[in-house]
């Protein structure tokens, strides 16, 4: 009993959990693998049939409980393999690993050799099948080959030309399988199962274990001492230590990363870097961080393994949160249906073509063909910045140590085959001489009598340990003590195969060392952005989802501009996520490992001061401690820290597992199932931690909250599950696979509200009004990046549950099919020939402007004839794009759910999609966007055509509604304009309303590149006829393929000697709200840009007929203040963010408006019969007098400035008035005033106006104008325009020569 509790108390710190021997259970026989999915046409020898899990030692582990099925699948992931003497039989190797539901990992190790079958009813069994076979298959009586796959797929593809004689044995042989003349031969596998992935110490102590059975004499010691001694007398070696310890024939020596240093990771990075080539890894690494489904693929586990391992390594300081399988079993194959970010690696068949393989998605998959060296990535993703140089100081890494960059070469760091294992090429003749050495070696139990005894007794002795380190460090040389000289000796007293290993872990380092160094720059200044607002944890992980973590928009903000399109799509990622609750945490608990070091580095960084100076340059800064980390482990080698426990003769029974050639015999399992009682000196020193740990934990249990309870917590703050990460291998039931997809059904649900919640709040979350037009503050970066995220949500909901895949985009998929059944039924309804009673007129959605059908088909067709894109994913997310800006995404998902019969026959039962309630819940998610408004179709779409329909509505007066003239439009948007439109005449229309009052407009189509969001429509006429003025209300413009409708309001004549006798009008749109059934207008949900000045301003300004209020000289000059705030917020936002400077300007509430009430305040009115009087006609005898003074010489005494700031006025307004538009007496205010603006010379201007003596006669006393104070003060406001470079709408300034 003492013994199993001393095993326990020190398994935590074992070196290896399990020895595990997998292989055929003679007693069951020969069972097909159906879940492997073998095809029963193929030869016996090339079917695969179950293995069992023979034997594990110990029993069990308290906190690494042994999960049997698991391990066989992993062991033996496609069963057993059969082969015949005629067959290559090299032992090979691999790796696994297991995730336990707690996120916790397991590895295993894993030696395949054959070995000879002995019973005779597995070898007459096998017969029976052959001969069974060759009756049903006749023709396949001389396959090429008898070798069967499973174990073919083992090895490495490279590995087929080994044995150029097999051949001709094949041919003797015919291939096939005869008991009397052929030997048959069956896969065993050794396995160890360790906590911590030291891959080059377990692979050389099973290639021993193996070689021991082949060798020609038998080994030193009985296998259960080796097995007993690794098990149990072998620690981990602690942090920043270096351990020896001995295998059969050789010492093995690993070592650890020390606490400050980049986490173990023994998998040969080399390796992976030869195999895909430096370009196609980073691009591979990209993906990974960006959480994409990941998916490898190889004929070789062990390959899968190091690929894998390879690049989660490389994500220090973040770790991969999801699904997580480096070989997937062929019983799991239906797990690569998650819709859930994946990294899973998947065996290809012998001569299975890459285009055969059907994947349920690839919207967002990377695929990774291992070894074909070639990777396919998903469309559209941002690259990883600093690409080039990241790439070349990479190269220069791998150069040093001799490894191509390019990749595609076969790896010659790491051997397919076992180092040291037994080949008919190598005679064991070193084997040998290492043999003779190690049986007159003395502390491997090979002593006599007494030697043996006083050994015995001293065995695990603190003093003796002591009495030896004193030794080698003193130099004497003590023959009982003497380690074994191994074979092939190197430089240093180093093995050949040690100095492999020593090379692969600095050329490991010193590469992962390059990636850490990219991330310590990108993030060097993360801290200050992390939000700490909880008081303890408790309320923390109460309120983790509300709680907003990370400032993300300050982040970006701060970073280099190429950075941010990488930046923004990882810090949205569930890794990035976890880091930064990790940070939040660690002020109430133990830093996590990753986290410590992370922070210790940023710190050095900081304390050198290499990030400051270059805190917002996208410099690329090299890595600084290659050296010194391959120093680091080189010395760790070099001087080896702790030897373990020799392996000993051990209590067992005499004459059991008797040694025989070829045949791994039976162990004792007595003796391996407990460990020794607790009398060596680390499961002591292990105790007492333990006991300090224990103290501890209870010390600071009522600190902090329940395990459990944090547990629940941390689990919902993730947006899956834990139990989601990883799929179950140990049970496969058809109700445990159901579970598992409810599970991911509510997974996805959860992930859409997070995102369309997300979505929202950055939308609306701001000042609802920045700058008094209709954009919310979020970035345009930050919104692409989140509707892009939500796509590949969309993409991975249409393939859960997928009957068969066509097409890589499953919703595009889904919608051909829609369109095809819809199409069908319309022209179904065409032929009819019943009449479906009579069409219903389409409703006017406003004046004029007839209603556009909200059709999934449209939007389809649209997005089909766009040239520009070219793949179906990329239809897809453009087609969820144009939904999304026609707030119809939603309800177009709807109807395309609607066809039930489509649904059930394109998915299974568990689809996500045949799921009623969480359909319903997801279609409602998806609706809350239609309160915002986003214009991402037409932001990212900006060179394709598209339809314009522009509306001339005047006023309603039919008389007035006439004209003889010939019309024109230009609209302007933020992305060009459309250039002067003709309106053919004689095309007015007459509609009526819902009054049943008849209204008449002037309509015209027209085609032209994008323009974007709408801002500006000249308007104009060439006064031809006898009825050549013109009353227009407004002029309506939609776009067609997304149905924006922009209002452009005028209230104004277009004439010659009425109004300003203005011929042409610029005006200033807003958006329109769809659908509205009287003014279509009034605003949007957020909030509306401002339009062009109408109607009553201007009635209320030039006092026509007197009717509206005058505004007070305290609003007058607030309006002012309130313009010129606008222009000042507009040129701090960021470029990319700010909307369109005319409406600031030109707008309802711009500053020329505030400008006009500031000249009107004390006008002097039209009397009766008189024309009336603009603001123009004063600028215009104000220019009028100058140039008169000037010429009569009274300007001449005035300052000089005063006298150039007086010819700018006179030659700008002379300009203005020479001008070929007939834009009228206020347009040209407008334009001086703009122009004023821009050439910073209006400031200058006012006191000329002041000053000169026809303002008497125009304004009144009281006037504005004409108070100094109050000029002085306008003054002021406009100086602070001058800080800014405004730059003019071509529509404003065209046709103006200055």
């Amino acid at each position: 009993m003492s013994g199993t509790n001393a095993a326990s108390g020190a398994a935590p710190c074992r070196f290896a959990h399990y020895f595990v021997i997998c292989g055929i259970d003679t007693e069951t026989g020969l069972e097909p693998d159906e879940l492997a999915g073998e095809n029963f046409e193929q030869s016996p020898l090339k079917r695969t049939f179950k293995s069992k899990v023979l034997a594990h030692y110990p029993e069990n582990v308290e906190w690494n409980p042994f999960d049997q099925d698991a391990v066989n699948m992993l062991c033996m992931p496609k069963g057993l393999s059969f082969r015949t003497q005629a067959d290559g039989r090299e032992p090979q190797f691999h790796s696994f690993l297991i995730t336990r539901e707690d996120g916790s990992r397991t590895y295993g190790f894993v030696h395949t050799f054959y070995e000879e079958v002995t019973s005779p009813q597995i070898c007459s069994a096998m017969q029976t099948l052959y001969q069974m076979h060759q009756a049903e298959n006749p023709s396949s009586a001389t396959p090429s080959s008898s070798s069967s796959s499973s174990m073919d797929s083992l090895a490495s593809s490279l590995d087929e030309a080994d044995s150029p004689s097999s051949s001709s044995c094949r041919s003797a042989a015919c291939g096939g399988y005869d008991a009397s003349r052929d030997t048959l031969y069956v896969s065993k596998a050794l396995c160890l199962i360790t906590p911590m992935p030291f891959m080059h110490g377990c692979r050389r102590f099973l290639s021993q274990m193996h070689r021991a059975v082949t060798a020609a004499s038998p080994p030193p010691l009985p296998l259960e001492s080796y097995v007993h001694n690794i098990l149990y007398e072998v620690p981990l070696p602690p942090p920043g230590r270096s351990l020896k310890f001995h295998g059969v024939y050789e010492p093995i020596v690993c070592q650890r990363p020390g606490p400050g240093e980049l986490p173990l990771a023994d998998f040969p990075l080399g390796q992976t870097f030869t195999l895909l080539g430096v370009e196609n890894l980073v691009q591979l690494f990209n993906c990974t961080l960006l959480e994409m489904q990941i998916l490898l693929y190889s004929q070789d586990y062990q390959r899968l393994m190091t690929v894998a391992e390879g690049i989660t390594t490389l994500l220090f300081p973040f770790q991969w949160q999801h699904v997580y399988v480096p070989i997937l079993p062929a019983s799991l194959l239906h797990f690569l249906d998650a819709p859930v970010p994946y990294l899973m690696g998947l065996q290809s068949r012998e001569g299975t073509d890459r285009s055969k393989l059907e994947l349920p998605q690839e919207a967002n998959l990377c695929f990774v063909d291992i070894d074909n060296h070639c990777i396919e990535l998903p469309e559209d993703f941002p690259q990883f910045p600093n690409k080039p140089e990241f790439i070349q100081e990479l190269s220069e890494v791998l150069l040093r140590y001799g490894i191509s960059p390019v990749g595609g070469a076969s790896p010659t760091s790491v051997p397919t085959t076992t180092p040291g294992s037994v080949s008919t090429r190598h005679p064991g003749l070193k084997s040998q001489q290492s043999l003779r050495e190690l049986e007159d070696d003395g502390r491997n139990g090979n002593l006599g009598g007494e030697q043996l005894a006083v050994l015995e007794l001293l065995q695990g002795n603190a003093t003796l340990e002591r009495l030896q380190a004193l030794a080698k460090r003193t130099g004497v040389r003590v023959e009982a003590l003497r380690g074994v000289g191994g074979e092939g000796e190197g430089q240093g007293g180093r093995t050949a195969v040690e100095e492999e290993e020593l090379r692969n872990a600095k050329l490991n380092v010193q590469l992962r060392e390059v990636f850490a160094s990219r991330f310590t720059t990108m993030f060097a200044d993360y801290e200050a952005f992390v939000i700490q607002s909880a008081p303890d944890l408790e309320s923390w992980l109460t309120n983790r989802e509300q709680m907003h973590n990370f400032d993300k928009a300050s982040f970006l903000s701060d970073q280099p501009e190429p950075y941010l399109p990488f930046l923004s799509h990882f810090i949205e990622t569930q890794m990035f996520a976890t880091f930064i609750d990790n940070k939040i945490m660690s002020q109430w608990e133990e830093k996590e490992p990753l986290l410590r070091v992370f922070d210790g580095r940023i710190d050095k960084a900081r304390l050198y001061n290499v990030r400051a100076p270059s805190l917002r340059s996208s410099n690329y800064q090299r890595c600084t401690v290659l050296k010194e980390s391959a120093q680091a482990i080189e010395q760790r080698l070099m001087k080896i820290d702790h030897t373990a426990i020799h392996p000993h003769l051990l209590d067992m029974k005499i004459g059991q597992g008797k040694y025989e050639q070829g045949f791994f015999p039976k162990l004792q399992s007595d003796v391996l199932s407990v460990g020794p009682t607790n009398n060596n000196r680390w499961s002591n020193r292990t105790a007492t931690a333990q006991r300090r740990k224990d103290r501890h934990r209870q010390q600071t249990e009522h600190l902090t909250l329940d395990n459990d309870l944090k547990e629940k917590y941390m689990q919902e703050a993730r947006s899956l599950g834990k139990n989601l990460r990883q799929p179950k291998l140990s049970d496969l039931s058809p109700a445990v696979i159901a579970q598992t997809n409810w599970k991911f059904v509510e997974g996805l649900l959860k992930e859409c509200r997070m995102k369309t919640k997300r979505m929202l709040v950055e939308k609306m979350g701001r000042e609802a009004v920045e700058l008094g037009h209709g954009e919310a503050n979020i970035t345009g970066l930050e919104e692409n990046t989140l509707i892009a995220s939500l796509c590949d949500l969309l993409e991975r909901i249409w393939s859960h549950g997928l009957q068969v895949k066509q097409g890589k985009s499953a919703l595009w998929s889904h919608l051909l099919h829609y369109q095809a059944r819809e199409e069908k039924l319309e022209q179904q309804q065409a032929e009819s020939p019943v009449s479906n009673g009579p069409e219903r007129r389409k409703s006017e959605s406003s004046i004029g402007m007839p209603s556009l059908r909200a059709s999934v088909i449209q939007d389809m067709r649209h997005i089909q004839s766009m040239g520009e894109i070219k793949t179906d994913v990329g239809r897809a997310r453009a087609w969820i794009r144009l939904s999304l800006e026609k707030k119809l995404l939603s309800q177009h998902l709807k109807q395309l759910m609607s066809r039930q019969a489509l649904t059930k026959k394109l998915y299974k039962r568990y689809a996500f999609l045949r799921c009623e309630e969480e359909k319903e819940q997801f279609l409602f998610h998806l609706l809350s966007l239609n309160t915002v408004d986003y214009f991402c179709f037409t932001s990212v779409f900006t060179t394709i055509m598209i339809p314009y329909r522009a509306v001339i509505i005047p006023i309603k007066k039919l008389s007035n509604a006439m004209t003889t003239s010939n019309p024109w439009v230009c609209v302007s948007g933020e992305l060009g304009d459309s250039g002067v439109r003709q309106i053919t005449k004689n095309i007015l229309e007459m509609t009526f309303d819902s009054a049943f009052r008849p209204h008449t407009h002037i309509e015209a189509m027209f085609k032209c590149q994008n323009l974007g969001k709408l801002t500006t429509v000249q308007l104009g006429h060439d006064n031809s006829g006898l009825l050549a003025k013109w009353l227009v209300d407004c002029v309506m413009v939609r776009n067609e393929i997304t149905g924006h409708t922009y209002k452009f309001p005028c209230g104004r004549w277009l004439g010659k000697g009425v109004d300003d006798g203005s011929l042409e009008r610029v005006l200033i749109g807003e958006l329109a709200l769809p659908n509205a059934d009287e003014d279509f207008g009034r605003g949007c949900r957020t909030p509306d840009m401002q339009h062009s000045p109408g109607q009553t301003r201007r009635v209320s300004i030039t006092s026509m007929g007197g009717r509206g209020y005058k505004p007070t000289s305290a609003q007058i000059q607030e309006a002012i203040g309130e313009a010129v705030n606008s222009i000042c917020k507009h040129f701090h936002k960021p470029e990319k963010e700010r909307g369109s400077l005319t409406i600031l300007l030109c707008g309802e509430v711009g500053l020329v408006g505030a400008l006009e009430l500031f000249f009107h305040n004390g006008f002097k009115s039209a009397r009766l019969f008189q024309k009336t009087v603009f603001v123009w006609d004063f600028v215009e005898k104000a220019v009028a007098y100058m140039e008169s003074a000037d010429q009569m010489g009274d300007m001449q005494e005035t300052a000089e400035p005063l006298g150039l700031t007086c010819v700018s006025l006179c030659h700008y307004v002379s300009a203005i008035n020479s001008s070929p538009r007939n834009i009228g007496k206020d347009g040209k205010f407008q334009l001086l005033v703009c122009l004023g603006a821009r050439d910073r010379l209006l400031i200058q201007w006012l006191p000329l106006l002041v000053e000169c003596p026809v303002i008497q006669r125009m304004y009144e006393e009281s006037a504005l104008l004409r108070d100094r104070t109050t000029v002085n003060a306008l003054i002021a406001v406009l100086q602070t325009l001058h800080d800014f470079p405004v730059t003019l709408e071509a529509s404003l300034v065209k046709g103006i020569d200055l």
